[in-house]
């Protein structure tokens, strides 16, 4: 039977690390910042990802108290994703690692590139 192993959390960029590690995470917190709240519409901001991983990346965020859900009693019951306090105050650093990536664009995706070539 798999047991998840319990990770080693030796510093605040282990703690983050275990976070906002997920493909989609930083992307999602990003989006439900600036207004998208939904899960249809955050599908729609993020297609190239599943429905399902969508969901679960969300739960996670949750579950590690970024993302606040409200169900509202409705029918079709509507879902809507808020960010909390601590996810606030995370935005500021990922505001600046986007600046960053901005900044060494041409570099960073010639690094990229690399890995995707095919060797001669």
């Amino acid at each position: 039977m798999y047991e998840r192993k319990i990770p080693i959390l030796n510093c605040g960029l282990d703690l983050v690390a275990e976070i906002l590690y997920g493909k989609w995470k930083i992307r999602l917190l990003y989006f439900i910042n600036e207004g998208y709240k939904r899960p249809s519409e955050l599908q729609r901001r993020i297609p190239e990802a599943s429905h399902r991983v969508l969901f679960m990346q969300l739960k996670e965020l949750e579950e590690h108290g970024l993302v606040t859900k409200v169900i509202y009693p409705e029918v079709p019951p509507r879902v809507e994703y808020g960010l909390t306090e601590l996810a606030q105050s995370l935005m500021p650093v990922l505001q600046q690692l986007g600046q960053w990536g901005d900044a060494h664009q041409d570099q960073l995706l010639q690094q990229i590139m690399k890995r995707y070539e095919q060797p001669s």
